[in-house]
């Protein structure tokens, strides 16, 4: 027991410690630069939407003020059966080139897009969402990374507005800070695991039509392009705009459903599990994979703790009470130095709560995990 103690303890350190600290190491000695050059390749750009009329005209004006030749790319939208005034807001930019599709009850994500692929005339699709803004400049800064013939997935940049007032806003800008540097560390060695939702490009002939049932279309479609032999790369001059979440409920909803997905991905693509086939396999089992088992670790070390009699486990177990008690009592903590750790430990245990409610949804009910607004 004292074996598989250590053990779990050692796999919960090397995911959160231990693989950050070999990415530092390995980006600093055996760095794979990007041969970048501002091109200008036909673009066709894809935006999924469901009943988004009261930001769809923001984001049209968004996309048709990118600093990119004008006959250079398209704008291609499709509503996956709005039931609200977006298929009339869309439609009233048609005559300014918007190519608009759309259609009668609910299909899906998986279904939209696959949809816009299929009349995308572009050598490069650009992939985003309605809700968040896009930098001027950042269509351009995805685009030059495609000289790189080795390339065929670039990501953008999320970039959130932290409410300063807001614990809960705060500590998910943390969590997205940490997990953007990770991406860069990945995209500077080899390849970064998947892409940001709501700017990321891909190489069209590299995009397979995907299922209807998919969840985490950008992580599938960036993991096929890398599973084939190329490079996807993080971006971080391409800037997407968007407000943290400050409601803890909304964001745990969020993850859960993104655990999800990536428990769905291992069934769509079981090729990822495989080290002979995927060519980044280390980087994905400690990132991916470790990050998915680090809450099953917690509780073997929690049980064992209570089984294992010497002080030093006894004192471990204390420690480990603390924890638990000090982030479930959070919202009751103090304004305080305090008062921050509470809810710092509460969103750590959130998050990795979300990966045993995420598990229990995918199998109980994959179909509820499908796209839903949060």
């Amino acid at each position: 027991m004292e074996f598989i103690f250590w053990l779990c303890v050692g796999f919960v350190f090397y995911a959160y410690i231990g693989y950050p600290g070999l990415l530092l190491l390995w980006a600093r000695f055996r760095r794979r630069p990007v041969k970048k050059a501002y091109i200008e390749p036909m673009v066709s750009i894809i935006v999924a939407v469901h009943n988004e009329e009261r930001i769809i005209m923001r984001k049209i004006q968004n996309l048709l003020s990118l600093d990119y030749t004008g006959d250079k790319f398209e704008i291609i939208i499709i509503s996956d059966g709005s039931t609200d005034r977006t298929n009339k807001v869309v439609s009233e930019y048609e005559a300014k080139g918007i190519r608009f599709y759309h259609y009668e009850g609910r299909k899906g994500k998986a279904f939209a897009l696959n949809l816009g692929i299929s009349h995308a005339r572009g050598e490069i699709i650009f992939f985003t969402d309605a809700r968040q803004i896009l930098e001027r400049d950042s269509l351009r800064e995805l685009v030059a990374n495609f000289n790189d013939s080795s390339v065929a997935v670039v990501s953008g940049e999320l970039i959130l507005s932290v409410n300063r007032e807001s614990r809960v806003s705060k500590d998910i800008g943390l969590y997205w800070k940490i997990e953007k540097w990770m991406r860069t560390k990945e995209s500077q060695v080899g390849s970064v695991l998947g892409a940001t939702g709501s700017i990321y490009a891909i190489r069209k002939n590299e995009v397979k039509p995907i299922p209807s049932q998919t969840v985490l279309d950008d992580l599938l479609i960036p993991f096929r392009a890398i599973l084939n032999g190329h490079r996807s790369i993080f971006e971080p001059k391409a800037r997407a705009l968007d407000e943290a979440c400050e409601d803890i409920r909304v964001e745990f909803k969020r993850k859960i459903r993104t655990l999800s997905g990536n428990y769905q991905l291992f069934v769509l693509e079981p090729s990822l599990l495989n080290p002979l086939k995927n060519p980044i396999f280390f980087q994905f089992v400690s990132h991916k994979v470790a990050r998915l088992m680090v809450p099953f670790a917690m509780i073997v070390v929690l049980i064992c703790s209570c089984f294992l009699s010497s002080p030093i486990y006894r004192g471990l177990l204390f420690l480990q009470i603390v924890f638990y008690v000090l982030a479930l009592s959070a919202k009751w903590g103090p304004n305080n130095f305090l008062g921050n750790l509470m809810k710092s430990f509460n969103t750590i245990l959130m998050m990795n709560l979300a990966a045993f409610v995420g598990l229990f949804k995918f199998f109980t009910n994959p179909q509820k995990i499908q796209w839903e607004k949060t």
